[in-house]
């Protein structure tokens, strides 16, 4: 994939990605072909819904559920989120740990 298609994908998904790792995400995006590329990309979750699903159903571990981190997630269930202190820090935290998740899928895939 060439530099200009690979900054089209970064402005299109770089709302679900750290925007330090932009340029590190670039360079690994150029080594891929393009089909592979978007279906990466395609796969990452949106911090956004992470955020919503956190405030409706963060005390039953769904948002954690829904980022990949299923032990986590069953933990916070059982804990009843941690008796609301786990899902209020959740409620500030959930995003970037959305998009880092995203990142680490990216770089090891």
């Amino acid at each position: 994939m060439d530099s200009y298609q690979a900054n089209q994908l970064l402005m299109v998904y770089g709302s679900k990605l750290p925007p330090a790792s932009f340029p590190m995400v670039k360079e690994r995006l150029e080594q891929l072909d393009d089909p592979m590329a978007n279906m990466l990309l395609a796969q990452l979750k949106d911090p956004t819904i992470s955020l919503v699903l956190s405030i409706l159903l963060g005390g039953y571990g769904i948002d954690r559920i829904y980022i990949g981190e299923v032990g986590l997630g069953i933990l916070k269930l059982l804990t009843c989120g941690g008796l609301g202190v786990w899902w209020l820090i959740d409620l500030f935290l959930i995003m970037e740990r959305t998009r880092e998740n995203n990142l680490n899928q990216l770089m090891n895939s």
